[in-house]
């Protein structure tokens, strides 16, 4: 199986997921069909199946934690050696030459990738076009609306 790369905040972040998927998520739905239960008839009750439903995606997404998490590796960008190169988990400045504006993004795994927080997927096309350069680099990528150009302001790296 492959390994899932995160940051450490995205691996904190993760976690805190899946104990209130747990702890909280989980005891409401079974009160939620507790109680739809004692309404009689399952055959045309709706809360039920919205309860059926929900505690289905609480057990899917708790499976899917889980799995990923014994499987994940936490990289620490900040304790690597990089030499100013854009690593897993760097923080970038780029320069949009097209839309003559800069853009920040962190570059994470694909399971913490959200991008309107920045946080931009290795595996992406951007992401995978930043991966070893540097600052002062321009580089061009295929996007999903066209060919884009961008130019490295700066690389930074934080745990």
């Amino acid at each position: 199986m492959d390994r899932v790369l995160l940051t450490l905040k995205g691996s904190e972040r993760l976690q805190a997921e899946l104990k209130n998927l747990k702890s909280v998520e989980r005891p409401k739905v079974i009160a939620a069909i507790a109680e739809a239960r004692s309404h009689g008839d399952l055959s045309e009750n709706a809360e039920y199946d919205a309860a059926k439903e929900q505690q289905g995606f609480i057990e899917g997404r708790i499976k899917e934690l889980e799995s990923q998490l014994s499987i994940a590796e936490v990289v620490d960008p900040s304790k690597l050696n990089a030499n100013g190169k854009v690593i897993f988990g760097s923080y970038v400045t780029l320069y949009d030459v097209e839309a003559k504006k800069e853009v920040s993004y962190q570059v994470v795994g694909d399971l913490e990738a959200d991008i309107e927080n920045k946080q931009i997927s290795l595996s992406s096309p951007i992401g995978r076009a930043l991966i070893g350069k540097r600052e002062g680099d321009e580089f061009t990528f295929n996007a999903p609306a066209g060919e884009k150009t961008y130019e490295v302001v700066s690389v930074k790296y934080e745990a």
